[in-house]
C-alpha cells in the first residue's frame, strides 16, 4: 500500500512510460518539435529542465524510481527452491522425505519426524523433529545426496541422549508440546489447534494426522507424522 503524498505516491505517474525517451517525449511540446525539427534535440531540452515547471529525472533517477514503483506495487513472487530437486535419493527415509517436501514448504501438511539412532559407540539419540521448520533453517541437500546423516537436534521438538541423560523439549514455529497426563507427549499445531498424538501404541495419531512407519537401510527407526493443515501456515 501506498501513502498519500510519499515519493512513492507521487512517481506511480511514471508507470504509463515504457522507457526513459516516452517520459521525455511527454515533456516535449508540438512548438518544440516545429522550431527545433529533431525529436533528438527536444529530449534533450527537455531533460535539462526546460520544459518542466518541476523536478525534470535523468535517465539513472527515472529508471531507479520506476524499479522502486513496481516493486513496491508487483513485487515479483521468487519461487522456493526444493531442495530435493535434481536429486534421486538411494535410501527409503529420504524418498519419503523429498514426496514431503514440498507440501510441507507450501505449508499444506506440517509432518513431524521422530527418528531412533544409535552412535558409533553405541548410545541412543532419539527425537521429534519439525520437518517444514528444519527446512526453513539449513540446507536439506547434503541430506538428499547422502553426503550428510540426519540427527535430532536439541532445539528440535523433542531431543534425548541416552550416554548425556538429556531430554530437552522445545516448541516450534509449527508445534507446541504438550504433556498430558494420560496420554504422554502431544504436539499441538499452532495454525489449526489440532493435536498429534505420537504414542506408537495409540489407536489414532489424531484427527487428520496419519502414521506411517519407513523402514531405512541407514537409520534405525524412523516414523513419519503427516498432519493436513486446516489453517494457513
Amino acid at each position: 500500500m501506498t501513502v498519500i503524498g510519499t515519493q512513492i505516491d507521487s512517481d506511480r505517474r511514471l508507470l504509463k512510460f515504457r522507457s526513459f525517451e516516452e517520459y521525455l517525449d511527454s515533456l516535449v511540446t508540438p512548438v518544440d518539435l516545429c522550431n527545433l525539427r529533431s525529436t533528438y534535440t527536444a529530449r534533450q531540452v527537455a531533460e535539462l529542465g526546460y520544459r518542466c515547471a518541476g523536478e525534470t529525472l535523468d535517465r539513472e533517477s527515472f529508471e531507479r524510481r520506476l524499479a522502486a514503483v513496481r516493486n513496491l506495487l508487483f513485487p515479483v513472487q521468487r519461487p522456493y527452491e526444493l531442495s530435493s530437486e535434481c536429486i534421486v535419493p538411494t535410501d527409503r527415509f529420504f524418498q519419503e522425505l523429498a514426496l514431503r517436501e514440498r507440501p510441507n514448504r507450501l505449508g499444506v501438511i506440517s509432518t513431524i519426524i521422530f527418528m531412533r539412532q544409535l552412535t558409533k559407540k553405541q548410545y541412543e539419540v532419539s527425537g521429534y523433529i519439525d520437518y517444514a521448520s528444519r527446512l526453513k533453517e539449513e540446507d536439506w541437500a547434503p541430506f538428499f545426496g547422502g553426503k550428510e546423516r540426519l540427527w535430532p537436534r536439541p532445539t528440535d521438538l523433542s531431543y534425548y541422549h541416552w550416554r548425556l541423560e538429556k531430554t530437552l523439549i522445545t516448541e516450534s514455529s509449527n508445534y507446541q508440546p504438550v504433556i498430558d497426563a494420560k496420554r504422554g507427549l502431544l504436539f499441538k499445531n499452532v495454525h489449526d489447534r489440532k493435536i498429534v498424538w505420537v504414542d506408537p501404541l495409540a489407536p489414532s495419531p489424531g484427527v487428520d494426522t496419519t502414521r506411517v512407519r519407513v523402514y531405512s537401510d541407514d537409520y534405525e527407526h524412523i516414523v513419519l507424522y503427516d498432519h493436513v493443515v486446516r489453517g494457513k501456515m
